[in-house]
């Protein structure tokens, strides 16, 4: 079975021939059992004041978030600041101009390959002032912190959709296609949808969803269609070699 960050991710063993052509009409709600988001963790107090994306380039924020171009929370990341900004009705120029203010190498001084990394950096090492982490990763290390950290939702972000399938040519060689089948199929029940919201998961059963909300608060949630055609137009238009994500990023020389 396989679950990744980003449903282009997960396509591309659809490429290699391992997972069927229509791997996401499988299942329903199109594969996708739960959804997560993109939220901020900050130190005790939120001493900056960090309440929402504007806030993320104020004079004096550094923030930690990993690489979009080798992460798929730091796309995930990357997609719901840039949505923010055309959300609020800001121009393509515009939303341009706020990331590249946002990942400027004075304000995101470290940029680690994956998100284990980027959870070190800010929780262990004590570097940065916000972290940009999906939801369910921001409870865990705010549990973990003991009281040292905190969760702010902003006013709105990317809707994650980490799609579930299992790999055809793997259950067909092993004989576990019906095993892998029902538990996937048993992640929509009301049982399986209650586990997945106590681990700070969206459950795609709203009634589910609703009496989870103490954890896992309203914001809006915009779709990918709100800066690209599909996952995979978002993929090329930023973090091609050559795309919008080279052309602003420069990193720090020494």
């Amino acid at each position: 079975m396989v679950t990744l960050a980003i449903p282009v991710d997960t396509d591309q063993i659809r490429g290699k021939g391992l997972l069927a052509e229509d791997w996401e009409q499988r299942l329903p709600n199109d594969s996708l059992p739960y959804y997560s988001t993109i939220v901020f963790v900050v130190r005790q107090g939120n001493p900056k004041g960090i309440k929402d994306w504007p806030d993320l380039v104020q004079d004096g924020v550094q923030v930690i978030t990993p690489n979009p171009k080798t992460s798929g929370n730091g796309k995930l990341s990357f997609y719901a600041a840039w949505g923010y900004q055309i959300r609020q009705g800001k121009s393509e120029d515009e939303a341009c101009a706020f990331v590249g203010k946002l990942y400027s190498p004075e304000r995101i001084p470290v940029l680690d390959q994956a998100a284990r990394g980027a959870t070190v950096t800010f929780a262990q090492k004590n570097i940065g002032d916000v972290h940009l982490t999906w939801e369910n990763e921001a409870h865990l290390e705010v549990r973990e912190a003991q009281g040292a950290l905190e969760i702010v939702y902003p006013s709105a972000s990317i809707k994650a959709e980490p799609k579930v399938a299992w790999v055809d040519a793997n259950v067909d060689r092993k004989g576990t296609r019906q095993a892998a089948e029902a538990y996937l199929r048993f992640l929509y029940t009301e049982p399986a949808q209650e586990i997945i919201a106590s681990h700070f998961y969206r459950p795609s059963q709203a009634d589910v969803l609703a009496r989870h909300t103490a954890t896992l608060r309203p914001l809006e949630l915009f779709p990918i269609a709100t800066i690209a055609k599909d996952w995979d137009d978002a993929s090329r238009k930023f973090f091609s070699e050559g795309g919008i994500f080279d052309a602003i990023y420069q990193p720090r020389t020494r």
